[in-house]
């Protein structure tokens, strides 16, 4: 909508650069152009974001529900990064960190990750823990093939000094930390078999946490419940301010779009009233020219005419039109536009004849065909 104006500007004044006066008026009127462009750029990055904005309000949502169960470790993050997502992607206005906005919310999973660490504690206390303190020695105990079976190894100081990191890279809830204790224990009776040592006391610790870790889930369950409710709750009020500020932009542009077009109407009408006096075989070819319009287009010229004529009635049957009594502005709106729609006319005419003659030529095809068909039959009888 907004590009359009740039174009129709520009053609109108490209047009009308014959029929000024004087090169001062053509270099004033480029430059109110420019003007009017440089406006129209601004404009048409708005219509964009309002544009943008609905169309991913719009689009439908694929967010899973999340597994509130052991096996379901990471399902919640996942879950939030996509509701991130769908925040930032609203009209690309300021992105909405959600999870992290609620200090309260921090708090109270911290809280959680400090109580996941006094059971990580105690299952490293245990006497048949000294095998998984420490990441694998693969090298001294000669494991060569550990790495081919262990895609991930894991270890508690690894666990634990994740834990401590506080730059963004460590552990965001407390099912990160599960998933990687239980891998610990079954990278051990993954490479392991049962006879071993090692496999049997990975198998006790396992079932000693997994106790543990059932008395802390519903806790977990209940925080993550309840951040993605806080969740749902911040983003509906994010999309709520957000298309608050989207109308008001639209507003906004629509009043500006209209006073830019209000703008153009009033460049048009100046350069008309500077046009030179159009000669006798002008106004001749003029009237040639409406003659050869399309009754849709005819109705529109002579709307052309009725706007500076008030008399004139454009509606009736029969129009007698004095080519010598109209201004000279209305002369030449007309024969702008008169050419514009014999362009048209010419286009469309010449497109109609190319699928004409297609079809023609596909008809000689299919003709010639059955008649080869039938010549075959005759000669095979």
């Amino acid at each position: 909508m907004a590009g359009s104006v740039v174009r129709r500007g520009d053609d109108f004044v490209n047009e009308v650069a014959s029929a000024v006066v004087a090169d001062t008026d053509e270099d004033g009127a480029r430059h109110q152009v420019d003007e009017v462009a440089s406006k129209v750029d601004e404009l048409e990055q708005k219509v964009g974001e309002v544009s943008q904005f609905y169309s991913n309000k719009n689009r439908p949502s694929n967010v899973a529900s999340s597994k509130a169960s052991g096996g379901g470790a990471g399902s919640v993050a996942k879950e939030r990064e996509k509701e991130k997502e769908k925040a930032s992607a609203l009209g690309k206005m300021k992105p909405l960190d959600v999870p992290r906005k609620d200090s309260g919310c921090t708090k109270r999973m911290q809280e959680l990750m400090r109580q996941f660490g006094t059971i990580l504690r105690q299952i490293s206390q245990h006497k048949w823990a000294w095998p998984f303190l420490q990441p694998v020695d693969v090298k001294g105990l000669d494991l060569h093939d550990y790495f081919d079976i262990i895609k991930k190894p894991m270890d508690f100081e690894t666990i634990r000094k994740k834990m401590e990191v506080r730059d963004g890279s460590g552990y965001k809830n407390v099912r990160e930390i599960y998933s990687d204790v239980r891998l610990v224990f079954t990278n051990a009776m993954t490479y392991n078999d049962e006879k071993n040592d090692v496999h049997q006391m990975a198998r006790t610790l396992l079932e000693k946490f997994e106790e543990k870790w059932l008395q802390l889930l519903p806790k977990v369950v209940e925080e993550e419940t309840r951040q993605k409710e806080e969740e749902a709750k911040a983003l509906v009020e994010m999309e709520m301010a957000q298309e608050a500020a989207i109308v008001k932009i639209a507003k906004e542009t629509d009043s500006a779009l209209s006073a830019v077009f209000l703008q153009l109407d009033e460049l048009r009408e100046t350069l008309l009233c500077k046009c030179r006096k159009m000669s006798t075989e002008e106004k001749r070819k003029l009237g040639a020219g409406l003659s050869q319009l399309s009754p849709e287009d005819l109705n529109r010229a002579l709307d052309i005419i009725a706007q500076n004529n008030p008399s004139f009635q454009a509606t009736a049957e029969e129009v007698d039109l004095d080519m010598d009594a109209l201004s000279e502005s209305t002369l030449w709106r007309l024969k702008f536009f008169v050419k514009k729609a014999l362009e048209v006319q010419a286009k469309g005419s010449a497109t109609k004849s190319q699928e004409n003659s297609k079809r023609k030529k596909e008809i000689c095809d299919a003709l010639a065909k059955t008649a080869k068909k039938r010549s075959k039959k005759v000669e095979g009888k």
